[in-house]
């Protein structure tokens, strides 16, 4: 579940543990002060307005912070963490109470829980209630039911999974999010068209289901034509993208657009394609496939011409090979 990686993430971060979070290393600096008059003074408070000094055998916060920074200290993180996780190690030195207990989840904004084998998008998900961005690329999630999602996500990012099917999805979903990834999945039209709309997504301005298998384009667009702030769109990889007119129709179709595919749209397109939008006779459900074969290894040539001896009774061989695509 994503509650169990995000458990495992948080301790391979360490942040119970030395240089960060309470320990001998920092006791006196976090114990609770009582004031003159009964009242707590908070945590590291100097009644005189002044620096305490560092006791015998604690470590000052600029000393274990140089431990996080420093590349080759043994409680550096690895160069692939996000900036997120090196912030959350220098809450943990400098205010350890805002990453301690259940206040942690407070301060995740943003969460990527990517190749752990994640199947299921649990309830557990909701105690970050601040989360704004969930990236949960190359795992194995074949359904996520929206009521699980945290309402402030704006980035849902689910690139490489198994999902087939958006209903549940759909059920509930961040009224407020503006990215959905979908890419390098498994879903089709015309069964899951139907939830791609504003209805369900308001907001959304980018949206990837590139690499799924998407059939029907005149379909598909009839849909996105209602999400009114979508400016960017990726339908490479899809089987429809194979359509001779399927750019130009799509910039005609899509005004607001202005990436589709990776690639920006210009005024000079726009005009190129003026119009085309209303011709949908044009766009064919066939597609023209030409496969080039460069260089083949590992087998005997067939072209090459046996020199054989005159007069040689050598039998002669010949090669012959059948090559079969499937689409």
């Amino acid at each position: 579940s994503v509650s169990a990686a995000f458990r495992e993430h948080l301790r391979h971060l360490g942040l119970q543990d030395f240089p960060c979070s309470l320990g001998s290393w920092n006791k006196s600096r976090f114990d609770v002060q009582t004031s003159p008059r009964g009242g707590q003074l908070g945590l590291g408070a100097d009644p005189g307005g002044q620096e305490e000094a560092i006791p015998l055998g604690e470590d000052s916060p600029e000393a274990r912070m140089e431990l996080l920074s420093d590349q080759h200290s043994p409680w550096a993180l690895p160069p692939d963490c996000s900036p997120q996780d090196q912030h959350l190690r220098e809450m943990a030195v400098l205010t350890p109470e805002l990453v301690c207990g259940s206040n942690i989840f407070q301060v995740f904004r943003s969460l990527r829980i990517i190749g752990k084998g994640v199947e299921v998008v649990d309830e557990g998900l909701l105690q970050l209630e601040q989360l704004e961005e969930l990236i949960l690329s190359a795992n194995q999630i074949s359904r996520i039911t929206s009521a699980n999602l945290p309402r402030m996500l704006k980035v849902l990012e689910l690139c490489c999974n198994a999902v087939a099917d958006l209903q549940d999805l759909c059920t509930r979903p961040p009224p407020e999010l503006q990215h959905l990834g979908l890419g390098y999945n498994r879903l089709c039209s015309p069964s899951q068209d139907k939830y791609l709309t504003a209805d369900f997504w308001p907001n959304l301005v980018s949206l990837d289901l590139s690499f799924n298998s998407f059939t029907d384009l005149l379909g598909l667009v009839s849909q996105l034509s209602s999400l009114q702030k979508l400016r960017i769109l990726v339908l490479q990889g899809n089987p429809l993208a194979l359509i001779p007119a399927y750019r130009g129709f799509l910039v005609d179709s899509l005004p607001k657009l202005s990436i589709l595919d990776d690639i920006h749209v210009g005024p000079d397109e726009r005009h190129q394609f003026h119009g085309l939008a209303r011709r949908p006779e044009l766009i064919r459900s066939e597609a023209r496939v030409v496969v080039t074969i460069g260089e083949i290894k590992g087998i005997p040539d067939p072209s090459a011409r046996q020199q054989l001896e005159a007069g040689s009774e050598a039998p002669v061989i010949t090669y012959s090979y059948c090559v079969t695509y499937e689409f």
